[in-house]
């Protein structure tokens, strides 16, 4: 079980997403930055899938009420374990008592906490994620708050023991983690309805720079910068749209779309992130600038494929580490 202590800017419990349900309006939720939850819940021994914490900018400090083990993946907000600089991208061993803090955010915004077990909170239509608008699932369906108690899924003496053991004596085994950049490019392939934007805004979108607006949440970004128009008004039906959509309001000004999208828009959608780019730019923070990138279908998908396959070798090489300690 964890404890918090002191509360946060939000702390939710997330996990890749309530799949399945979107054809009758249910958010799909989950964590942002879907690459970081999974390595932290693989370097545990979990699932994939498995719920995490995901802690935003601001982190809470929180309570270790037996042994276990843990990892910290994703944004760094300057972690700390009793007072120590925790490291990152690796196993932690706790103890009883021991408290997690966090400090400055350095780099990204978004730290995940996997826990052995994993968080164990009801599952709501197959997933623990929460989506705090309507108030379903995670924990009570909200954010964490200061003297919340936190449950953790057990796992057996013998797991937990060999765990405590692979991270006391391999402390300088971890993964290499990834570049959140200040000002990354984000590559987007064109959208259904980039046709029907006029001749600048096509060469503007992949040409200058967007700010995230402080008006961004986990439900999409707001991008401030150059004026985006259709050629033409039109009146669209509205569709489906996806993580990483990129929609284009009366206003001119972009939204991504981000965890927590509706299922369905009828705002033009000029783009489509990359899925291999969104733990880049679910990362970023309010008045960080990005630039996109025009890619292609087909390389977008070679892209994710590669990035499938790094993690199906990190799991490899994990599974081979845990049988050097068994």
């Amino acid at each position: 079980m964890l404890k918090i202590l002191k509360n946060s800017l939000q702390t939710t419990v997330q996990d890749l997403g309530r799949s399945g349900f979107q054809k009758y309006g249910v958010i799909a939720s989950g964590a942002m930055d879907p690459y970081a939850h999974r390595l932290a819940n693989l370097l545990v021994g979990n699932k994939e899938q498995a719920a995490t914490l995901e802690i935003t900018l601001v982190g809470p400090a929180i309570e270790f009420i037996e042994d276990t083990v843990i990892a910290l993946c994703g944004g760094d907000l300057s972690p700390k374990l009793d007072g120590q600089a925790a490291p990152m991208w690796r196993m932690l061993s706790v103890k009883k008592g021991n408290t997690l803090t966090f400090g400055e955010p350095r780099v990204g915004a978004r730290c995940y906490l996997a826990i052995a077990g994993g968080i164990d909170v009801p599952e709501v239509m197959g997933s623990r994620s929460t989506y705090m608008r309507a108030g379903i699932g995670g924990f009570q369906g909200r954010s964490l708050e200061k003297g919340d108690e936190v449950p953790v899924g057990q796992i057996s003496r013998q797991r937990l023991s060999s765990l405590l053991q692979e991270a006391d004596n391999d402390s300088d085994w971890l993964l290499p983690p990834v570049r959140y950049f200040e000002e990354p490019v984000i590559r987007m392939m064109a959208g259904r309805q980039f046709d029907l934007f006029d001749g600048a805004s096509k060469k503007r979108i992949f040409q200058e720079a967007f700010a995230v607006s402080s008006n961004s949440d986990r439900m999409g970004y707001r991008l401030e910068g150059p004026h985006l128009a259709l050629e033409n008004p039109a009146e669209l039906i509205s569709e489906a749209v996806a993580f990483g959509s990129v929609q284009v309001p009366v206003d001119g000004n972009p939204i991504v779309l981000l965890a927590d999208r509706q299922t369905t828009g009828g705002y033009p959608k000029i783009g489509q992130v990359a899925s291999v780019d969104l733990p880049l730019i679910s990362q970023l923070k309010p008045g960080q600038q990005l630039r996109f990138k025009e890619i292609s279908l087909a390389d977008a998908q070679q892209r994710w494929i590669e990035q499938e396959q790094s993690i199906r070798q990190i799991k490899a090489a994990i599974k081979l580490k845990r049988e050097e300690w068994t």
